[in-house]
């Protein structure tokens, strides 16, 4: 199949006029606006969003968050994009607008684009279902991650099934602190020179400063749910 570009056309010259002020590199020819390579699933909430200031979403509020998310200060975007610190402050505070371009060039910056910021799909997802897990099957236990992407998150949950006589990953030591509840069997924790067993429905709480592991000493299989605060698993 031959590659290509799509070109979209908005029928309303009162409607494009007023998009075209916003962006000037979008090529118009009366009465259509042409708004090249934008799927059509998002073309009418990027044009809603420049013209009656994004009803339900607002553009500079998802930029701060997406800038929080990767780390990086005002100066340090203006620096990626070449835009000055003031306009960026000016775009996240809702208070002046960014041509289209502009907005791909703060996006690639941020490590998104038009199509994933504008998506309805990348909203946050805060229920998971079974096929969302990712499943690490090992000799000696498997793993769930049962909250996709939880390295992002303040917490990592995970669901441990240990199998008969093994130990789970060594955690070495490291900031943060940790939560299990042993769902089926019994464990016993290892957490430096003490040794502790903790049965069906007891739970445990430790910090991750000193270096730590379960050990399933029955034979039957032993499963826990274990978070970490931050992620390190």
């Amino acid at each position: 199949m031959l590659g290509f570009t799509p070109v979209y056309l908005i029928r309303d010259k009162r409607f494009a006029m007023k998009i075209k002020q916003y962006d000037t590199n979008v090529p118009i020819a009366a009465p259509f606006i042409f708004i090249v390579g934008i799927p059509t699933k998002i073309k009418f909430t990027i044009t809603k969003l420049l013209l009656f200031g994004g009803e339900g979403m607002h553009i500079g509020q998802k930029i701060r968050q997406l800038r929080k998310v990767n780390e990086l200060t005002l100066e340090e975007l203006a620096s990626r994009t070449e835009l000055t610190k003031g306009f960026l402050s000016q775009v996240e505070n809702n208070l002046t607008s960014p041509s289209i371009s502009t907005l791909e060039d703060i996006l690639e910056a941020l490590g998104s684009s038009l199509a994933e910021f504008f998506s309805e799909e990348t909203q946050e997802k805060y229920v998971f279902k079974k096929k969302d897990f990712f499943v690490d099957e090992q000799d000696a236990f498997t793993l769930k991650w049962i909250v996709p992407n939880a390295q992002k998150q303040e917490m990592e949950p995970l669901l441990l099934e240990l199998k008969p006589g093994c130990i789970s990953n060594i955690m070495e030591p490291h900031y943060g602190e940790e939560f299990g509840y042993i769902l089926e069997g019994s464990v016993r924790l290892i957490y430096g020179k003490k040794r502790t067993t903790i049965h069906e429905g007891e739970t445990f709480y430790v910090k991750g400063e000193t270096r730590h592991y379960l050990e399933n000493h029955t034979n039957v299989i032993a499963k826990i749910l274990w978070v970490s605060n931050p992620p390190s698993f």
